[in-house]
């Protein structure tokens, strides 16, 4: 599942240029017995399957960079009841050295999981089938703020970078139809260019995430 997104574009040349490393854990090395089973059934009845805990628990210890301090390095579930994730947290997530992501799968992960996981984050109110498009998704997010992988300043103008939305962007044709590039725009005047932005910006965000506004103040 993995191997396609990571293969093209911004995560694939963040890799060829060795700033960042991406391994992948097959659950199933530290399965138990000939059928290298990974999980079972819930105690107390219910539908699906449960990961079980000493399974992970050998997967993650096997995993964690042993020289680095709990500081540096986080294990992170990706699961409904954690925090949502954000531009705040791929920051966050992008200045640790390791980060060990769990991908559960159906049921979830045995509860006792959570006594050597630092943090479980959700990507929304919604289920998917497990944590592998969630965890490509904060991969993704992570990848971009790491210093080198983006030119300088692209971050910066980006939307949620600063509690914001980002402003209008336009090209070519300079007319379509009855639609013109916003004459600022192609004045030349960098000033002028640079007050738009900032103005577009702000009416964005008010007009379609005002929870932003309230947010940074």
């Amino acid at each position: 599942m993995f191997s396609g997104p990571f293969d093209f574009s911004i995560v694939k040349r963040a890799q060829e240029a060795k700033l960042i490393e991406i391994n992948f854990v097959d659950l199933r090395n530290f399965g138990i017995g000939k059928h290298k089973t990974v999980d079972d059934k819930v105690y107390g009845g219910g539908r699906g399957m449960v990961i079980r805990v000493d399974v992970l628990e050998k997967a993650v210890s096997t995993t964690l960079e042993k020289s680095l301090s709990k500081e540096e390095q986080k294990v992170i579930f990706l699961g409904p009841k954690g925090e949502t994730f954000n531009q705040t947290k791929a920051f966050r997530l992008s200045k640790l050295k390791h980060v060990v992501l769990i991908c559960g799968h159906y049921e979830g992960i045995d509860e006792r999981s959570f006594s050597f996981v630092d943090e479980e984050i959700s990507v929304g109110d919604f289920i998917t089938t497990g944590g592998e498009i969630p965890a490509m998704l904060l991969t993704d997010a992570v990848t971009r703020l790491i210093p080198g992988v983006l030119p300088e300043g692209v971050v910066e103008e980006e939307s949620f970078s600063k509690e914001s939305l980002e402003y209008p962007q336009y090209t070519r044709p300079e007319a379509h139809k009855n639609l013109k590039v916003p004459e600022t725009l192609i004045s030349g005047h960098h000033q002028k260019i640079l007050e738009w932005k900032r103005k577009k910006s702000e009416e964005t965000t008010k007009r379609l995430r005002p929870d932003l506004i309230k947010k940074a103040s």
